[in-house]
């Protein structure tokens, strides 16, 4: 057995036991990397790295303490939507009448979505020819996650989570006079500021209370900006609506028996998971991430409550983890979450035991991908992994495969470092590829 431990934070790695792979002087110069971060030297740091073979731990450092994981929360979520979702996604409960067809939100995130260019939720709907009963949804949650930033409401990637969500939830405007919003229904709600602008949008913004959405056009390239729109049932219900050039009938209060004679019951299917779970992994997607938690939650409760499903996972699928985290949403977004390296590690070994490699790898990125994007790029299929990136914090966890042939599960989780994100990122990669190239 290797094993490695450190003395003080990045200090020496002294070797435990004969024939180790990697040479002390190779691991000091690895070492040396991080040390000569002067502001890594004052942050929170914790490693853990298991050999998946033999179930042993070849290195460690703080591995039992809590850290803000930021993304690598997604971990987490993607295990349970793997595991509980299906091949695809559940887009619609539907139980159709002779005179009409009641419809029920699952909480799919992908309906008109723009990331998907076959929609087959909008096809369904767009073909019935019969009237359209909207029913409430199995939701008891809330828009915004516990602990996340109320300032950042106007972020795109703080979309709010829904039971109905539609084109994920966001207002995107693009172009020069006339702009294109999209979806067309807020086209009202959204003016220009500066009218006497002929450029392209380069700002793009909404009251904090309200759908009310204003934009600058006074830039010299095409882009596209997005913002959050404020989610309601009603606000769903004339959205989709709109959209299909149909009436939809809200009903928010109805008796629904459903086993009465008459009634066909079938769910409509909208994305392959995986596909999902791809974008979600790769760029990070928190709104993915939280309607993935949600529809995970119908599931297995019969409502969607990001709090109940965590908590039955816990008790559950991750009641053997090493230390209990703290986990309070979907994504990560939120600073309330708490997590120790072991645990990372722990959920990484059991997601290979539980799931076959080729999934995983079709699902993380690897180098020069996604999020690792300039990082890795001599090591595509030798790493796969996730980031986590909040301000003043770092998180990289995922799987090496080493020149020897080792498949190691590694986590790295680094809180309140006063570096730039781009340095400590390129030191972790140093460290890392030390690893892979030597162990």
């Amino acid at each position: 057995m290797k094993k490695y431990y450190l003395l003080g934070i990045y200090g020496a790695w002294i070797m435990m036991a004969a024939g180790c792979a990697v040479q002390k002087s190779q691991v000091v110069a690895e070492n040396k990397g991080l040390q000569q971060l002067p502001e890594l030297a004052s942050a929170h740091v914790g490693i853990c790295i298991m050999d998946l073979a033999t179930g042993a731990y070849i290195y460690q450092y703080q591995p039992d303490k809590y850290f803000m994981p930021a993304s690598n929360t997604k971990l987490l979520t993607c295990y349970a939507a793997m595991k509980y979702l299906g091949d695809s996604l559940e887009g619609l409960d539907v139980t159709e009448w002779p005179d009409h067809v009641d419809i029920r939100p699952t909480g799919d995130p992908t309906l008109l979505h723009p990331d998907f260019t076959i929609h087959p939720i909008y096809s369904y709907l767009k073909n019935i020819d019969k009237p359209l009963h909207l029913l409430p949804a199995l939701w008891t949650g809330k828009a915004y996650g516990t602990g996340w930033a109320w300032d950042d409401y106007a972020d795109a990637y703080m979309a709010e989570r829904s039971a109905l969500p539609v084109y994920g939830n966001v207002v995107t405007v693009s172009g020069s006079k006339p702009v294109t919003v999209v979806p067309g229904y807020f086209s009202a709600a959204v003016t220009g500021v500066n009218a006497g602008g002929s450029g392209y949008v380069n700002a793009f913004n909404r009251l904090f209370h309200q759908n009310t959405f204003s934009y600058t056009n006074s830039g010299k390239a095409l882009k596209r900006y997005a913002v959050p729109f404020i989610t309601s049932d009603s606000i769903a219900v004339q959205l989709l609506g709109d959209t299909l050039h149909k009436n939809l009938i809200w009903q928010p209060i109805v008796a629904v028996k459903d086993n009465e004679a008459g009634g066909k019951q079938y769910v409509i299917h909208s994305q392959l998971t995986d596909s999902v779970l791809r974008f979600m992994m790769h760029r990070s997607d928190n709104f993915y991430a939280e309607q993935s938690l949600l529809m995970v939650s119908r599931l297995q409760l019969h409502e969607m409550n990001t709090d109940a499903i965590i908590a039955r996972l816990l008790a559950t699928d991750f009641k053997s983890m090493p230390q209990r985290p703290r986990w309070v949403d979907g994504s990560g977004l939120s600073r309330y979450n708490l997590i120790s390296p072991q645990d990372m590690v722990w959920l990484l070994a059991k997601m290979k035991t539980d799931f076959s490699w080729k999934r995983i790898t079709g699902i993380l990125q690897t180098g020069n991908e996604g999020t690792l994007e300039g990082l890795y790029t001599n090591y595509a299929g030798k790493i796969y992994a996730k980031t986590g990136t909040l301000s003043n914090n770092l998180s990289l966890s995922g799987y090496l495969l080493t020149a020897k042939g080792k498949t190691l599960a590694f986590s790295v989780l680094i809180n309140n470092h006063q570096a730039s994100a781009s340095a400590v990122r390129k030191q972790i990669e140093q460290w890392l590829i030390g690893i892979l190239n030597a162990y």
